[in-house]
């Protein structure tokens, strides 16, 4: 029944992309990033309820004006300062342990054992790219936009491995699809949510 149980996160992506586009945009990212003041109070009365947010909005303000000079670093500025070495070696090690993700699907894919390993450490890989390409990207297009297009993929990319996985024995071909998935999986998610 694990194909039931994966098929359950499918459906929590499913349900959180039907309800994300109803939902505002992050205050501070429509004072900050965007710039749209009118945005941003309309986002704390929605989130919030009517009422005065003239002190929340000039936090905010003060946060825009000390960040102002602030310079926004690139993915290799970060990998060279010192100061987030403790959170880069978290989230390593955090990505090296999807190493054990998908054992199963791998070995339905009649994957032979010694190379399994291999294709974990890919997916783990996989995963690290996409965080890559996600912080690269996530101040162009916004979370909101990242998120709906993420849980978007990976429900489709869920329904198409049940699929394969379903029909893998009548079409060997399909097992190698479901490895295919995986990875697709994991950068969809990387890139999202």
């Amino acid at each position: 029944m694990w194909h039931v149980l994966l098929s359950f996160s499918g459906l929590v992506a499913l349900i959180q992309l039907i309800f994300l586009p109803f939902f505002p945009e992050s205050p501070p990212y429509l004072l900050l990033q965007k710039e749209d003041k009118a945005g941003c109070l309309k986002a704390m009365k929605q989130l919030w309820g009517e009422g005065n947010y003239q002190t929340e909005f000039d936090d905010l303000m003060k946060e825009k004006a000390i960040t102002k000079g602030t310079k926004i670093m690139n993915v290799l500025e970060v990998l060279r300062e010192r100061s987030v070495y403790p959170q880069l070696c978290t989230m390593l090690l955090l990505l090296l342990s999807l190493q054990l993700c998908g054992l199963k699907i791998f070995r339905t894919a009649n994957l032979q054992e010694s190379t399994i390993p291999y294709v974990s450490l890919g997916v783990s890989i996989s995963e690290l790219i996409s965080i890559i390409f996600c912080s690269s990207i996530i101040d162009r297009f916004g979370r909101r936009t990242l998120l709906c297009g993420g849980y978007l993929l990976m429900a489709l990319i869920l329904v198409l491995l049940e699929t394969s996985l379903l029909l893998s024995d009548q079409f060997l071909w399909l097992r190698y699809c479901s490895v295919i998935l995986i990875f697709l999986f994991i950068i969809a998610y990387g890139i999202g949510p």
